[in-house]
C-alpha cells in the first residue's frame, strides 16, 4: 500500500473520529453551554427495514438500517438557533441538518445558513419520522433534498409562508470546494386556507432554478423500495439550466387525509426537454387519530395515539394508499409507475411499525414492461 493510500485512509478515520468526539461533547454538555443555550434538545432515530422483492416471484430479500441519526439543537442568547444532526446509516458518517439561524429580522423573518433542506415540496420537508410511507414518492429522485446555502423565511398571520434561498450542491459534509458562479435559487410560497382542530387545507407552489459545474441533470430511481433495483438511471448532458416548478396540496378532515404534488422539470440545453412527476396519497386512522400539521417549513408532525399500546391500549392504526409516476415520455424514455398500499401501527408517539406493499413498473416507449413488486416492513423508534 502506497503512502498516499495510507494518508487517505488516515484522513477518513480522523474525520469520523473528530465527528464522534464532537457529537459526544455536545451530548454531554457543560455548565457554561447550559448558561447561554435555551431549549436544548438531544435525540435521534433508528429505522430498521426488511424487504422481499422481485417480478412475479419475490426472489430477493434484504435488510438495512435505513436511518441511524443523532441530533442536538437549541437557541443561543434568545435569538440564534442551531441544529446539528448526523447520520451513521451504512457505516458512514454524513451531515444532515447542520445549520445556524438568526431571528428577529425585518418582517419577522429568519435567516438560516448551513446544510439543510431546500424549501422545495411538502413531502420532502416533512421529516422521515413522520412521512406516511416507508419511502417518499417517486418524485423524490427529481428534486434535491439538502444542500449548503442560505435561506430567508417568514410566516405571516399563521396563514401565509415564504421561503427563499440560494444553494450550492455540496457533498455529504456540505462542502463545495470546486464552486463556480453556478448556484441554485429555490423558493416556495404556501397558504393555509383552513386550519382548525378538525380540518386543514394547505396549498403551495415552489420553484427551483438550478445550474451545476458538470452541466448534467441525473435521475436515478427505484420503485419506492430503497433495497430494490434502480429502474431508472439516466443522465441528461449539456444542460445549461434546469427549472423545477411544482404545486402541492394537503387536506385533513379528522381521521381522513389526502395529499398530492405535481412537479414539472424543464431542461435547457441545445434543445429544451420537459419531464414531469406526480403523486397522490390518502390515509385513514381506524382508531380516530388525525395527522397533525407542524408548519409550512416542517410539514406534518408526530402522531399521538389516543391510547398507547399496553395495559389494554392498542395504539393507533392507519391504512394508507398512494399512486406516483415519473414521466419521461417527452424525452422518449417512457415512464415509471408505483402503486403502494400500507398499514402503520403507532405503538406510542415515538414507536411505529410500518408495512408497505409496492407494485412498480417501468414502461418504455415500445411498450415493454419491467415489473418489480416489494413487500416491506420497518420498525422505527425516535427519541
Amino acid at each position: 500500500m502506497s503512502l498516499k493510500q495510507l494518508w487517505e485512509i488516515n484522513k477518513r478515520v480522523m474525520k469520523k473520529t473528530i465527528l464522534i468526539l464532537l457529537l459526544s461533547t455536545l451530548i454531554s454538555g457543560s455548565s457554561y453551554s447550559q448558561s447561554i443555550v435555551d431549549g436544548v434538545k438531544y435525540g435521534g432515530r433508528i429505522m430498521y427495514d426488511m424487504a422481499v422483492w422481485g417480478d412475479s416471484v419475490m426472489e430477493n430479500a434484504g435488510t438495512e438500517f435505513r436511518r441511524v441519526r443523532v441530533f442536538n439543537s437549541g437557541k443561543l442568547y434568545g435569538n440564534v438557533k442551531y441544529k446539528l444532526q448526523l447520520d451513521f446509516a451504512g457505516g458512514e458518517v454524513s451531515f444532515k441538518d447542520v445549520w445556524m439561524e438568526l431571528e428577529e429580522l425585518p418582517f419577522s423573518g429568519k435567516l438560516r445558513v448551513g446544510h439543510f433542506k431546500e424549501p422545495l415540496r411538502l413531502e420532502a420537508l416533512t421529516s422521515s419520522k413522520y412521512i406516511t410511507f416507508m419511502e417518499r414518492g417517486l418524485m423524490a429522485s427529481l428534486s434535491p433534498e439538502r444542500n449548503t446555502g442560505a435561506m430567508y423565511h417568514l410566516t405571516s398571520g399563521n396563514k401565509f409562508s415564504l421561503q427563499s434561498g440560494v444553494f450550492r450542491e455540496g457533498d455529504n459534509f456540505g462542502d463545495d470546494k470546486e464552486a463556480t458562479n453556478n448556484i441554485n435559487i429555490t423558493s416556495r410560497i404556501t397558504y393555509l386556507v383552513i386550519n382548525n382542530d378538525k380540518k386543514l387545507l394547505h396549498l403551495g407552489v415552489n420553484n427551483s432554478i438550478r445550474k451545476n459545474n458538470k452541466k448534467i441533470y441525473k435521475i436515478s430511481s427505484r420503485a419506492e423500495n430503497h433495497l430494490g433495483t434502480k429502474l431508472i438511471d439516466v443522465t441528461f448532458e449539456d444542460i445549461n439550466e434546469s427549472n423545477l416548478l411544482g404545486g402541492e396540496f394537503a387536506y385533513v378532515n379528522s381521521s381522513f387525509s389526502l395529499q398530492g404534488e405535481y412537479l414539472q422539470i424543464t431542461l435547457i440545453g441545445v434543445t429544451e426537454t420537459k419531464l414531469s412527476s406526480y403523486y397522490t396519497q390518502l390515509s385513514y386512522f381506524l382508531t380516530g387519530e388525525s395527522r397533525p400539521y407542524n408548519s409550512s417549513l416542517d410539514g406534518f408532525g408526530r402522531v399521538k395515539p389516543n391510547n398507547n399500546y399496553g395495559n389494554g391500549g392498542r395504539g393507533a392504526i392507519e391504512v394508507v394508499a398512494r399512486i406516483s409516476q415519473i414521466s419521461l415520455e417527452k424525452a422518449n424514455m417512457g415512464q415509471l409507475n408505483a402503486r403502494t398500499i400500507g398499514l402503520n401501527w403507532y405503538l406510542n408517539p415515538n414507536t411505529r411499525v410500518m408495512l408497505n406493499y409496492v407494485m412498480g413498473e417501468r414502461i418504455d416507449l415500445l411498450g415493454e414492461v419491467i415489473t418489480e413488486n416489494a413487500a416491506m416492513m420497518r420498525v422505527q423508534l425516535d427519541f
